[in-house]
């Protein structure tokens, strides 16, 4: 079993700029795939960034050039800072990951981007 324990997140001004972050309770080196979710009030979940053991990244097209995922393997944390953020962006966003079979979740981080 892993758990993810999530901090960051809060209230931004339109263009500011926040660092999630991501701790696992167990080493993440043999982790796959790490990704970041968000879901806005009334959308659905949607997937924001990956990355995987080999540090190959991916990020939805409307992230792209302001988010950047990255994941520390000596403190087994995965990272999402975001830049340029607009309101749009505003959700709540999770962690996530498969591990030996099962997905698991950080609990969830409500990020604001409001004037």
């Amino acid at each position: 079993q892993v758990q993810l324990v999530q901090s960051g997140g809060g209230l931004v001004q339109p263009g500011g700029s926040l660092r999630l972050s991501c701790a696992a309770s167990k080493s993440i080196f043999r982790m796959d795939v790490m990704r970041w979710y968000r879901q806005a009030p009334g959308d659905g979940r949607e997937l924001v960034a990956s990355i995987t053991r080999d540090g190959s990244t991916d990020y939805a097209d409307s992230v792209k050039g302001r988010f950047a995922i990255s994941r520390d393997n000596t403190k087994n944390t995965l990272y999402l800072q975001m830049i340029s953020l607009k309101p749009e962006d505003t959700a709540v966003y999770s962690c996530n990951v498969d591990y030996l079979g099962y997905m698991y979740w950080g609990q969830g981080t409500q990020v604001t981007v409001s004037s």
